[in-house]
């Protein structure tokens, strides 16, 4: 099932395209991991779908309705976004600013209603940062203020949750606390997950879908053993990769690459050829 879709989709900065006539189906209560090379409109693609940037051609569709015709604070309820690396106010607390969440569904002067300060608390607990909503954000580690942020969208009560490199600048431990906290709100909350990942293996260790960019377009879109596959990566990344099986999951796994330089690896057709819609 598909309640969020991309037809003919174009955007990008001033006069710069970006996305170029893309097509897009976002699966309903999977987790979603878009890869691919710098600069290929990752960010620019999670920006368009969450109308932080203005899509300049196409359609984008949300339960059957364009979204450039929603109400700002409607659009809110439906979808929260965490863009890379964001920043706070300096001296919020964490409970100040889990409670920004509950910004679209508040009416009059704003005030946090008995119900809004449960469900603030809820999703600190949830988040595993209730201990910490009297300290001030800027005082936590890294992994603990990505997961601050986190609490901040489950405190928005949306559906589904888009995140731009939710794990960059966290050492591997605190990589995997953020992407196992997704995959669990995916698993038992049945929240959509789309996320922007640099790491191949946490994409496919932790995506139900992958989508992979090229030069603004898509290159394929499909379960993970259907993208990191020998051909995709080499024509995504131009690199030689050695696919295996992680033995604990089962997933498909980069064991090791090389770059291949000064190869030509099917750009042309990129171009060209019009992307195909991605299945659940």
């Amino acid at each position: 099932m598909f309640r969020l879709q991309a037809t003919d989709l174009s955007a990008g900065y001033t006069e710069t395209p970006i996305i170029n006539h893309l097509d897009l189906c976002i699966p309903d209560k999977k987790v979603t991991a878009i890869i691919g090379s710098n600069g290929c409109g990752k960010s620019t693609l999670l920006k368009t779908l969450t109308r932080i940037l203005p899509h300049s051609d196409g359609s984008i569709l949300l339960d059957g309705e364009h979204i450039a015709k929603k109400n700002t604070k409607a659009l809110a309820k439906d979808m929260a976004i965490l863009p890379q690396s964001p920043e706070t106010t300096g001296g919020l607390t964490v409970g100040e600013l889990v409670s920004y969440g509950r910004f679209p569904h508040q009416r009059g002067f704003g005030r946090l209603t008995a119900k809004d300060k449960m469900i603030i608390d809820r999703a600190m607990e949830q988040t595993g940062t209730l201990d910490f909503k009297y300290r001030p954000v800027d005082a936590l580690s890294g992994g603990q203020r990505q997961r601050v942020w986190i609490a901040m969208a489950l405190a928005q009560e949306t559906d589904m949750i888009f995140l731009d490199e939710p794990t960059t600048y966290l050492d591997l431990a605190h990589q995997l606390e953020v992407l196992e906290l997704l995959q669990h709100l995916n698993e038992t909350e049945e929240r959509t997950i789309v996320m922007v990942l640099h790491d191949l293996n946490h994409a496919a260790r932790f995506a139900d879908h992958i989508v992979a960019m090229k030069n603004g377009g898509i290159v394929k879109s499909g379960t993970p053993d259907d993208v990191i596959e020998h051909e995709v990566l080499k024509t995504v990344f131009q690199i030689d990769a050695v696919i295996a099986r992680d033995p604990r999951t089962h997933k498909p796994m980069c064991m090791t690459y090389h770059l291949l330089k000064g190869e030509i690896t099917n750009e042309e057709n990129i171009t060209h050829i019009r992307p195909v819609a991605g299945r659940a």
